[in-house]
């Protein structure tokens, strides 16, 4: 076998006489290699023990600050048919100006004097309470007045029964007298018949004390008769009172009957005259909703339904609009296991889409193109995206924002963390573990 190592060309032949070998064989490059190599790893090293803001990246896009000043449509709280339009896209409008008139689709509503005729009926409705009221008034008044008749039947009826009671207390003292009379005559009676016997009396006395007797047994009878009838109007009275109380009772129970129903027809009337009134109102209002009005002053951006003719349901975008006074303000999103390390006050960097940028992550102080921003929200609930939404605003203290950016476009964004040496990074880096975690103790530390 050849030994090929043994065959060396520089030792048959001199490789320096060639200007190709003088250049090779010449050592000079060789210390200036190593002197930069030298430099460069003490360079490296140097590198390595600079300081390094670690970051929390994020993607996210340009909004604004408040919901009520983002981009919104303008839907139709009722269903309709669009009739005119009285603006075109592009167009600046007012508050309270009328971007289209719809007209309705819903028979119930058909009718152009619906609001009106309903206003007739509540005013018909109106008048018939106050006949309610008149009624129960006189019904009142009725009651009062058959009161006070009752009252005065009553006491009439209870004078005439005392004057009955009285009539038969005097009866019943004569009938007494008249007895005692009888008894006189019965015993004159029988003395002057025992002296006529005797021959002491004449006939003639014997008689008149018979007649007289007679004529006290007839006064006896006459007045028992009496008391008997003044005692049948004791009776009468007392049927009397009864008979006015009852009579009296049933016309005042009635008319309480009637003025109870007459309240209860008020009551009805009333909740009738509140419906009405409601529906008065409903359809008052639901003729104002037949313009469509813009709620706040911006720009026409989209017709979402342009024909005319064409209907719609109630809650369906009609058109686009963009308010015209916003302060801006970007949403950004990061991953979860960064969220702890964020915290509302805290400063960001913002790269917007169209604006060109140099950014070094970790040292904020060369990049070029970035803006300065600050944390104001940090949503608790992950997105449908399975990150966080953290709403940033622009710093008074920092270069304002770009005049030109608009809402919706494209931001990407840094959250500035603590300074670590570059050594530290790449070893987090290497090894996977997250970012240092902290918890800013104040204000001013969380600014810092």
């Amino acid at each position: 076998m050849l030994n090929i190592t043994k065959n060396k060309l520089h030792e048959k032949v001199d490789i320096g006489q060639f200007e190709a070998g003088r250049k090779v064989l010449k050592d000079t490059h060789f210390k200036y290699f190593n002197r930069f190599l030298k430099y460069f790893a003490l360079f490296l090293v140097v590198v390595l023990f600079l300081p390094w803001t670690q970051t929390v990246s994020g993607s996210g896009a340009v909004t604004t600050l408040t919901p009520e000043q983002r981009p919104q449509t303008i839907q139709s709280p009722i269903p309709g048919r669009i009739e005119k339009w009285h603006v075109n896209e592009g167009d600046f409008v007012e508050k309270g100006d009328t971007i289209l008139f719809i007209s309705e689709i819903k028979n119930e509503y058909f009718d152009p004097q619906l609001a009106e005729r309903t206003g007739d009926q509540v005013n018909s409705k109106k008048r018939s309470m106050d006949s309610y009221e008149n009624k129960i008034s006189s019904l009142g008044g009725q009651i009062n007045a058959l009161e006070s008749e009752r009252g005065l039947k009553l006491q009439q009826a209870r004078n005439k029964l005392k004057q009955n009671i009285l009539k038969m207390r005097s009866d019943s003292i004569d009938l007494e007298a008249f007895k005692t009379n009888l008894e006189i005559a019965e015993n004159q009676f029988d003395r002057i018949q025992q002296l006529n016997e005797e021959g002491l009396k004449s006939k003639t006395d014997l008689e008149e004390k018979r007649l007289k007797l007679q004529e006290s047994q007839a006064k006896l009878i006459s007045q028992e008769n009496k008391l008997i009838n003044s005692r049948n109007e004791i009776i009468n009275s007392e049927l009397e009172i009864n008979r006015i109380n009852a009579e009296y009772s049933e016309k005042i129970s009635k008319a309480r009957s009637d003025r109870s129903t007459a309240e209860s027809d008020l009551f009805q009337t009333e909740a009738d005259v509140s419906k009405l009134e409601s529906s008065y109102t409903n359809y008052q209002m639901r003729n104002e909703l037949y313009y469509i009005r813009a709620p706040q002053p911006g720009y026409i951006n989209k017709a979402i339904k342009s024909g005319l003719g064409e209907t719609f349901k109630e809650g369906e975008p009609l058109v686009g609009i963009m308010p015209s006074e916003y302060d801006l303000a970007v949403e950004t999103y990061v991953d979860p296991i960064d969220l702890p390390l964020l915290h509302i006050g805290e400063k960001m960097r913002i790269r917007f889409d169209g604006w060109p940028a140099i950014v070094f992550s970790g040292w904020p102080n060369v990049s070029y193109g970035t803006y300065g921003a600050e944390i104001v929200a940090i949503e608790n609930f992950i997105s449908s995206n399975g990150k966080y939404r953290v709403l940033l605003s622009q710093t008074k203290d920092d270069e304002p924002w770009p005049e030109a950016i608009r809402v919706g476009s494209g931001a990407t964004t840094l959250a500035l963390l603590e300074d670590v040496p570059i050594w530290y990074e790449i070893w987090r880096q290497l090894n996977g573990f997250p970012q240092n975690y902290y918890a800013p103790g104040s204000k001013d530390k969380a600014e810092k």
